[in-house]
């Protein structure tokens, strides 16, 4: 159901942020929210996503949306269509570390997901939500982002997803590097450049952006820095509407693919 507070009499920008319930998400699209945005909060759970929208205020719409089921990713782009008419900005936050038992610390997880004995269950689910689910909301939403006059598109990656950085045998996180989280981020590094380079023609700009090392339940809130801190960087990329395309930065800057 669409409200009075999203129709697309609205003059707004219009984001779509995924997995923003919590976290990353929810900082991001609350600064969205605050610089003039109608957001949607994608959330896996509705009640969650609606006690987030209600926490940042009447533009912020929660939005029910299992990036890895594509019948909520058609309803949810069926929605804005209907509201907002166009889409603006895609952040595609939404990821998960490991899918595997729960409460295991990040040392645990880390060694599970080395490549010797990575289960693939847990890989195929990871890479489900943290690739798959990309391509799958980025496909449904272009028709929409073709609508705008200055469409971005930011994935939200990790410095593990670097290659050249990891590939350093003096990389201080060369030892978390594994099959199941990092190479999905690496994967979507290259995902990100595939979407980049074919929607340049359109002037859809498409950026892949690091938080750094955030606490956050991705990581049992063993990062080192705030989700205001981990925000700022892709909250940065988000609202540059004349920014550059195919870049991969983080907190402190440009980051090698």
């Amino acid at each position: 159901m669409v409200n009075q507070n999203e129709s697309s009499t609205n003059k707004r920008p219009v984001a779509l942020v995924t997995g923003a319930n919590q976290g990353v998400g929810f900082q991001i699209a609350k600064a969205l929210a605050d610089n003039g945005y109608i957001v949607y909060l994608g959330s896996r759970d509705l009640s969650n996503g609606e006690k987030a929208a209600a926490e940042i205020g009447l533009t912020a719409h929660a939005i029910q949306l299992d990036v890895t089921q594509q019948s909520t990713i058609s309803a949810a782009v069926e929605r804005i269509g209907a509201a907002s008419g166009r889409l603006d900005l895609l952040v595609n936050n939404a990821a998960i570390a490991h899918a595997g038992a729960p409460g295991r610390t990040l040392e645990e997880t880390t060694e599970d997901g080395k490549a010797t004995n990575a289960s693939l269950d847990e890989v195929r689910a990871v890479w489900e939500t943290n690739v798959f689910g990309v391509i799958a909301v980025t496909q449904a939403t272009l028709p929409l982002l073709r609508k705008s006059a200055a469409a971005r598109i930011v994935n939200v990656s990790s410095g593990l997803g670097s290659l050249t950085w990891i590939a350093d045998p003096a990389c201080w996180a060369r030892e978390h590097f594994g099959v199941v989280y990092a190479a999905s981020k690496t994967a979507l590094n290259a995902v990100t450049l595939a979407f980049a380079i074919e929607l340049e023609k359109e002037n859809i700009k498409v950026n892949a952006v690091s938080p750094g090392f955030t606490a956050t339940a991705l990581n049992n809130f063993q990062g080192t820095d705030t989700v205001e801190v981990g925000s700022r960087e892709p909250v940065r990329v988000a609202l540059e509407t004349d920014g550059p395309t195919a870049t991969f930065t983080g907190p402190d800057g440009p980051l090698p693919w």
